[in-house]
């Protein structure tokens, strides 16, 4: 079924749309496609998108190397630096407060109507975009370069077993998980 899907790119834009209807839908009923709650997060009263992002990062570090264990996935990373890595967050977070949405949040919450989410983010991310194109050669010959790490993974840099670093943090944030709903946050 696998190489199926792997050769078949109709196939694979049809699953990864209906896969992406069904993430937009949970999003929606988790409550992170509003507003308050993205701000929420921010001032660190609401921690319901914290719950949602932890949540999908273990499951999706576990998926990714279970399955790839099977040979029925494979791990491609993206080289980065640290600059690379400083310039986009700074992109996103100033984006993000400003705004109160995350392009996966912004794109729920145009889903369900929000015309907040509509002019002021899709429009804001075409520009931002088109601002950031026009200033990639210079990035990309700067500071995109510093700090460069390559494809590495953590467990590449740890020199161990992907599961030697997968299984404390998964246990790790079970934990924090377990103490941010047992306090009521």
């Amino acid at each position: 079924m696998l190489t199926t899907l792997h050769t078949r790119k109709g196939l694979q834009l049809g699953l990864g749309s209906v896969i992406g209807i069904v993430f937009g839908f949970l999003l929606q009923k988790g409550g992170a496609t509003k507003y308050d709650v993205i701000i929420g997060q921010l001032l660190l009263s609401d921690f319901i998108v914290v719950k949602i992002m932890l949540s999908a990062m273990v499951m999706g570090m576990i998926g990714v190397y279970f399955f790839r264990g099977l040979g029925m996935a494979w791990l491609h990373s993206k080289p980065g630096s640290l600059g690379s890595t400083v310039v986009g967050g700074l992109i996103f977070g100033v984006g993000f407060g400003f705004l109160g949405y995350c392009p996966g949040t912004m794109a729920g919450a145009v889903g369900q109507g929000s015309l907040v989410a509509l002019f002021g983010g899709i429009a804001g991310m075409l520009i931002g975009v088109g601002l950031f194109l026009g200033m990639y050669p210079k990035l990309e010959r700067g500071i995109f370069n510093r700090g460069y790490f390559g494809e590495l993974t953590l467990p590449q840099l740890l020199k161990v077993n992907p599961w030697w670093v997968i299984v404390p943090v998964a246990i790790g944030v079970t934990a924090l998980l377990y103490w941010i709903d047992r306090s009521g946050l």
